[in-house]
């Protein structure tokens, strides 16, 4: 309605049919005018008039029939031919995906998303370290790692029904941390048949599937740790992934933190593999610098408890730091289960995970030489000292005992660990405790201390400067019982002489006393 310039309409005088007209909508009128006196005839196909300009003159004027000006523009026809004209003459950028649009980088740079293959859905996807995001930090599962980017996050997850998400979800399971290959460089988009640019997750050691087991559900992956070795614009050359697993109560609103490091190292041929590349130092100590483990061939810091917020005992761990005596503490919440449950994971919160089996006897042991570390010495509880026959015998404090020595030039002493022992204090607790309800939470306080003992054997300080031993001539003194066997007259005429003697017997002891 009151469009006067509507083609369909056909309205040779719109203004008769609509009261008014919408703005915009009447037709512009454009006029060619020359002089009237220069036309005779006129056979133009178009309209024409005669106006009277301002100074009274006479124009003919013919209406061109320009359709731009009435608002009609004739759409172009767009076929197979001309589309492809047509994009690039009136188009822009693309939000087409870079795989699309061009050839992938023949290697990776720092920062790159890093690509994985899914072998079994012939799927790309990029490698994610989830992280937390908003006030709860909960998990944001698109977070991509970047190439050569060392990193540890942390996320929360909540259930509102972990009995179905235990064994259903896949962030709980371990199986879906590896379940595929990383490609070393990305030009291996081109050929995801050719399995040589693919590497595959190789886990550290066996985690188990999540388990519902009566109120609990067991083997839910909390940490997640990939180690990556690359080897420059060679690309990815090796991926080794290590789990800590831990079990969960089944109740409403269930809620656990879930932590993901993702660690670069070079890629050494020569030498056995090790999660941790970092040294402690070079080659001795460095004080305050983490304390070296190595459980297999896996190196790691040696790490003893941390408590959250409410006391209780955290999937976190400190960092053994050398030459620093700590104390920490946490209350583990169990579920009164069987007494070998209870040890087993007493036992492997206060020492973690993995157990340290060898320490670091300089800053940068190598895993490879054996030679480089000296084996933890143990001592676990005894049922028999406890002399309780119906007793469970549980640790509740490890006690860290790490002796050191400087070694080397006193100008340039080298801190070196001679000898570590994990010393278990223990208690025991009746029988009678576990046949009490199963399903009932009980708190254990723990305790880890670290102590450091310097056994260093300094050597004895210098005795100053030597002195000198003078000799003297056996008849040193044979002028002396001369003069002196000789009478009072015959001394008279040898004063001269004796002086002189005695000066030189004088400046020779002070000589001996300087």
């Amino acid at each position: 309605m009151n469009c006067c310039c509507d083609r369909d309409c056909y309205l040779l005088h719109p203004r008769t049919v609509f009261s008014f007209c919408l703005p915009g909508s009447v037709r512009s009128s454009s006029w060619v005018c020359v002089d009237n006196s220069l036309i005779f005839r006129s056979n133009s196909p178009f309209p024409s008039r005669v106006f009277m300009d301002s100074n009274g003159i006479k124009q003919f004027c013919v209406h061109v029939n320009n359709s731009k000006l009435t608002y009609f523009q004739k759409l172009q026809k767009v076929n197979a031919t001309s589309f492809q004209a047509l994009a690039t003459e009136f188009g822009g950028e693309s939000f087409t995906s870079t795989f699309q649009t061009q050839s992938p980088p023949p290697f990776y740079r720092a920062g790159d998303p890093i690509l994985t293959y899914f072998p079994k859905w012939s799927v790309i996807g990029l490698l994610r370290q989830p992280a937390g995001v908003g006030a709860g930090g909960l998990c944001a599962e698109s977070n991509p790692a970047g190439f050569l980017e060392s990193k540890s996050t942390t996320c929360a997850r909540f259930f509102k029904n972990l009995a179905d998400s235990c064994t259903l979800d896949p962030t709980l399971n371990a199986a879906s941390y590896h379940n595929f290959t990383v490609l070393k460089v990305p030009r291996g988009l081109s050929d995801l048949q050719n399995t040589k640019f693919q590497v595959p997750v190789t886990p550290v050691s066996q985690a188990d599937s999540p388990l519902l087991a009566g109120n609990t559900c067991q083997n839910v992956v909390s940490q997640v740790i990939y180690e990556i070795e690359t080897n420059g614009t060679f690309g990815i050359q090796k991926v080794s992934i290590g789990f800590g697993q831990t079990n969960l109560t089944v109740e409403p609103g269930t809620s656990f933190q879930q932590h993901f490091i993702i660690h670069f190292r070079a890629f050494q041929q020569s030498t056995a593999a090790s999660l941790t590349g970092f040294r402690s130092g070079n080659p001795g100590y460095i004080a305050e610098k983490p304390l070296l483990a190595l459980t297999g061939d896996r190196r790691h810091s040696m790490t003893l408890l941390q408590s959250k917020g409410d006391g209780t005992c955290s999937i976190k761990r400190h960092e053994v730091q050398f030459g620093v005596n700590a104390i920490s503490g946490c209350k583990l919440r169990l579920k009164r289960v069987d007494c070998s449950h209870l040890q087993r994971e007493i036992y492997r919160t206060l020492h973690g995970s993995p157990r340290p089996e060898h320490v670091a006897i300089f800053g940068n042991a190598d895993p490879a030489q054996k030679g480089e570390w000296t084996r933890i010495l143990s001592r676990n509880c005894s049922v028999s000292a406890m002399h309780c026959t119906s007793c469970c015998v549980i640790p509740v404090s490890l006690e860290i005992q790490i002796l050191w020595a400087y070694v080397g030039l006193q100008s340039n002493p080298q801190a070196h660990v001679s000898g570590a022992r994990f010393l278990y204090h223990c208690q025991p607790i009746q029988t009678n405790f576990f046949l009490q309800d199963s399903q009932q939470e009980t708190e254990v306080p723990l305790t880890t201390v670290v102590t450091f003992v310097d056994i260093t054997q300094k050597p004895e300080p210098p005795r100053g400067q030597p002195r000198m031993d003078w000799k003297l001539p056996f008849d040193f003194f044979f002028p002396f019982k001369m003069v002196f066997s000789r009478g009072v007259d015959s001394q008279k005429g040898s004063v001269s002489p004796i002086l002189i003697l005695c000066l030189l017997l004088l400046g020779v002891l002070n000589l001996e006393t300087k």
